[in-house]
């Protein structure tokens, strides 16, 4: 995995927004697939909302996605098997860049059709922990007319990013402001974030 993670880095270094066409691989995907459908189907997935704590608020004009948390007491192997390579990737990512990463926080997400979440920052205003926003996608096959499209706004560029199963994106989460496209079909990721208790130098900042 070595090379994906590079990949995601090394893109990230150059244009600020890292992109990895394989970080997960066919098999690890299909599985998480098969796990997110269960999930799903057994309506055990929960309306996403915006800020946090008390300041939570459900808008379906904003954000229209539901999701579940990955967690290790889930004991699901799938589950557990993604988490681990996130813990490789903080590894190499602390080890390689000095970013200090204590933690992360991952959910599943589904899109249903015709869902969407507007123009919006990932970063807390009362909690700065959440340093880098990651997001991998299990969608096969997906075509440009299913829309969905990650749209990441930097200086007065707009980057559209298709969500073709495996790829991986990388992205400070203080920094660039993202929405996701009104979809056409059920769209599919594991999302989530990078988190940094206290303060610690970064080169990346």
């Amino acid at each position: 995995m070595q090379k994906a993670f590079d990949t995601l880095i090394d893109s990230f270094a150059e244009n600020k927004i890292g992109i990895a066409e394989q970080f997960l691989t066919d098999a690890l995907a299909v599985h998480l697939v098969d796990r997110l459908t269960g999930l799903y189907a057994q309506k055990l997935l929960l309306t996403g909302g915006t800020g946090n704590e008390n300041k939570l608020i459900h808008n379906k004009l904003t954000r229209s996605d539901v999701i579940y948390w990955l967690d290790r007491k889930h004991n699901n192997v799938h589950e557990d098997a993604f988490l681990s390579l996130i813990d490789d990737f903080v590894s190499y990512l602390n080890s390689t860049c000095y970013t200090g990463i204590t933690g992360h926080e991952f959910h599943f997400t589904m899109y249903e059709e015709g869902s969407f979440y507007k123009r919006h920052l990932d970063q807390f205003q009362n909690d700065q922990s959440r340093q880098y926003s990651m997001i991998i996608y299990l969608n096969h096959h997906w075509k440009d007319s299913d829309g969905g499209q990650l749209l990441v706004y930097q200086g007065g560029n707009e980057h559209k990013i298709s969500p073709t199963s495996g790829k991986g994106v990388f992205f400070k989460s203080s920094e660039l402001e993202h929405e996701v496209l009104i979809t056409n079909r059920p769209r599919m990721s594991i999302t989530g974030w990078l988190k940094r208790d206290g303060s610690v130098f970064s080169p990346f900042q």
